[in-house]
């Protein structure tokens, strides 16, 4: 597949009043509620990139910054930051309004890896994207190393020869005791 699509072709925006069947037993809202939402629009982002069905295949970095309120406007953008073969990496930006003063809070940042699929369930190569201003580049940029990070971690840790042993001078900082029978290794 040799086609090609902007960013702003895919880009897309929801938003929606926060109401008291959304909030938690503190009164916030729910953090499940808004990951339901997140995953809905990046869905929607894919699939208008891709123009296929869209899978969820994984989420990174999911910091809840501020609470988010009853009776607030919460806004999510999502765009489409970077392209593998048959994968896209969706960037969503939660951002919350108290409708009464207009005043504005980012709340989230995420990222959803969403995988295009055929109705038989296979996977299938999406167009390219094409970046066309310096915030879009970096954006790419910064997925890539996250996804390099990601693969360097994995294969420290998911290595034949990974012992424990080598990282216990890291661990003494951390609130951790280690207690395994003598002959574990």
């Amino acid at each position: 597949m040799n086609t090609y699509k902007s960013v702003d072709k895919s880009r897309i925006s929801i938003s929606e009043l926060m109401l008291p069947s959304h909030s938690n037993f503190s009164g916030k809202i729910h953090g499940g509620y808004i990951l339901n939402l997140m995953d809905q629009i990046a869905f929607a982002c894919a699939s208008k990139h891709s123009k296929m069905y869209c899978v969820t295949a994984s989420v990174d970095t999911v910091d809840f910054l501020l609470p988010i309120e009853v009776g607030e406007l919460v806004t999510m953008k999502a765009s489409v930051n970077f392209v593998g073969r048959t994968s896209m990496v969706v960037g969503i930006r939660v951002e919350a309004e108290n409708i009464q003063t207009g005043v504005m809070k980012h709340c989230n940042s995420s990222y959803f890896t969403m995988v295009a699929k055929t109705k038989e369930g296979a996977s299938v190569e999406v167009p390219g994207l094409i970046l066309n201003d310096n915030t879009e580049v970096k954006r790419y940029l910064k997925t890539i190393k996250r996804i390099e990070t990601k693969k360097s971690r994995q294969a420290e840790f998911n290595h034949q020869d990974f012992s424990h042993q080598d990282y216990l001078e890291e661990l003494k900082g951390y609130k951790v005791k280690i207690e395994l029978p003598e002959n574990h290794n």
